[in-house]
């Protein structure tokens, strides 16, 4: 007998069926013909099986991908990281948030803080105390369809969140003193004038000068909140805000995700670390030439800053 041209015996007594032409040439491994086990199974009265089953189709499986999707999505959002939308002002130019333009998507880190507590320069989200009032207002549809579709894009960071959640960057912690302003109109921390490069002044807003406040102490366990926007910002400087607990950060701002133009990190700068004046006169010949090395530099930036600014809005 001939399969797929190779000479194979037809009767068993000759040979053994080779195994790759067992199945085709109806011998079993023991040499007995699939009809016969089909036979025996007849009368034993069981159900024959079939020797293929029949995968699931796509359709069936789409709806249990869709729950599996959804609750991991939920546990990394919970535990891990969120995307939030930053739909105000405040943090321009570092996050950038306006009406009727892109806002950007910012990937929240929500593990750092379990092992240490925020620090001075770290951009944070955080749910405002009840005596914080919200900087935007998002008005809530009367159908609870798209009151439905506005929670799950709130989840994903496609939709404005319908809590009240603030990002601002960390100026103070517990214990030190804050107050504005130095005689360069600068924050000071302790004492010392911070050194802010991300600041922003809005034109709209306002002339580009903060407002004095202070001096204030921090509670233990609390932080001093200010944007980036110092000009557009309604944080921790308002009468009826203040200091925000530790325990209402949701967790530290790293990357911006959208929109794509603007991918990127989002950097920590510790104004406190580069304060002015914090030099030490018994450090030694190496801070000192440290120092003198950094001079034109200084030099330079103050110059381009008095240029910028109009002197109606230097401090008096």
């Amino acid at each position: 007998m001939v399969f797929d041209g190779a000479v194979v015996p037809s009767d068993p007594a000759q040979g053994e069926v080779p195994g790759r032409h067992r199945r085709r040439a109806g011998a079993s491994p023991g040499s007995k013909p699939a009809s016969e086990y089909k036979e025996q199974v007849e009368a034993s009265g069981r159900k024959l099986r079939p020797g293929r089953r029949r995968r699931p189709t796509f359709w069936k499986e789409l709806p249990i991908l869709i729950v599996v999707a959804l609750v991991l999505t939920f546990l990394i959002q919970t535990f891990l990281a969120k995307v939030y939308v930053i739909p105000s002002g405040s943090m321009e130019t570092t996050l950038h948030g306006c009406t009727g333009c892109n806002n950007d998507r910012v990937l929240v880190d929500k593990v750092t803080y379990r092992f240490r507590d925020p620090a001075p320069g770290d951009v944070v989200v955080f749910r405002g105390p009840d005596s914080w009032s919200s900087e935007i207002e998002i008005e809530e549809p009367s159908s609870p369809v798209v009151r439905g579709l506005q929670l799950f894009g709130s989840l994903i960071g496609l939709a404005p969140p319908d809590e009240k959640d603030f990002v601002k960057r960390v100026i103070a912690v517990g214990g030190q003193t804050v107050q504005c302003c130095d005689s360069r109109g600068q924050v000071m921390v302790d004492g010392k004038s911070l050194n802010e490069p991300y600041i922003f002044y809005l034109p709209d807003a306002g002339p580009p000068k903060q407002a004095p406040f202070g001096p204030v102490t921090v509670p233990d366990g609390q932080l001093w909140m200010m944007g980036d926007s110092r000009n557009n910002s309604a944080d921790s400087r308002m009468p009826d805000h203040g200091a925000v607990p530790i325990e209402y950060v949701i967790g530290q701002a790293r990357m911006i995700v959208l929109p794509f133009s603007r991918l990127g990190w989002v950097t920590a700068q510790n104004p406190q670390s580069t304060a002015v004046g914090m030099g030490d006169a018994g450090a030694g010949a190496p801070l000192a030439l440290g120092l003198l090395g950094t001079l034109p530099i200084a030099l330079l930036r103050s110059r381009r800053r008095r240029d910028a600014l109009s002197p109606d809005f230097l401090p008096h």
